[in-house]
């Protein structure tokens, strides 16, 4: 029923746990996995009087390495497993759009993504890309928790 799957990954523990149901619901379906890691650009903030400079493209180049970590390790266990792999790092400031954008260029019939699951005032306030994938695709999202 499922012929690609889409796997956004932020490398954290959690998405590590939903990675390897991820591949299962792979292995199930004899379906190819596609992991996406979305890197965020350095978010600029004005220099206050005493100030430090951050280095904006070595905070870009250590994310998309840690990325890249992320997805190669997906990438690895996929291969164990005998699943077809292909593994995808993008710099963007909107993580959703990515997700939705790499599910259609990749012709994915289902995104599988993990949720931190916050609540209260921090999701309002950190917002739920989840939420956001929810709300602006047409596919199955299986949230893995």
């Amino acid at each position: 029923m499922f012929n690609t799957i889409l796997f956004p990954t932020d490398g954290s523990p959690l998405s590590d746990k939903a990675a390897e149901t991820a591949l299962a619901f792979a292995q199930l379906n004899k379906a190819k996995l596609v992991a996406l890691s979305v890197v965020q650009p350095f978010p600029f903030s004005p220099m206050a009087d005493g100030g430090i400079v951050l280095d904006a493209s070595l905070y870009e180049q250590q994310m998309q390495e840690a990325s890249q970590r992320a997805v190669d390790k997906i990438g690895e266990a996929a291969r164990a497993v005998g699943v077809p792999f292909e593994g995808v790092v993008v710099v963007s400031p909107s993580p959703h759009e990515e997700i939705v954008n790499a599910a259609q260029t990749h012709h994915c019939d289902i995104i599988l993504m993990a949720s931190h699951g916050r609540k209260g005032l921090n999701k309002l306030f950190v917002g739920s890309e989840t939420q956001k994938v929810l709300a602006h695709t047409e596919l199955p999202v299986m949230v893995l928790r």
